[in-house]
Parts: C-alpha cells; structure tokens; sequence
C-alpha cells in the first residue's frame, strides 16, 4: 500500500468516526470547550451540520485518494 492509499484510507475511518459521535453526541465529547463554541456559533443544529459536512468532505478526499 502506498502513502496515498494509506491516507485515504485514514480518511475514511476519521469521517466514519465523525459521524458515529455526531449520531451519538457521547457527553464526554459535546461537552468540550471548542463543541461549545461551535454550538454557541452555530446553534446545535448548525455544529451538527458541519460535523456532517466535515465528514463528508473528509470520506470524499478519501475516496479520491483512493481511485
């Protein structure tokens, strides 16, 4: 496997675990100072539809990395 493929691959695992802990919203995570800000910016569902968004962004690179 090369760097490229094993990036993509990264890639996918982190954007997969994006979004686990945004359906799941663990306490230990929302609670962070930086969940925090982003709620206090973005209100709840907007945090969550970045998250959504990174993650997305995130398995895309992945997937291209990948091809």
């Amino acid at each position: 496997m090369n760097v490229r493929a094993f990036i993509g691959v990264l890639l996918l695992f982190y954007g997969a675990l994006v979004v686990f802990l945004t359906l799941n919203k663990p306490k230990v995570i929302w609670n962070m100072k930086k969940i925090k800000l982003f709620e206090k910016l973005l209100g709840e569902r907007g945090t969550v539809v970045f998250f959504y968004v990174f993650a997305a962004v995130s398995i895309a690179a992945g997937i291209w990395l990948l091809s």
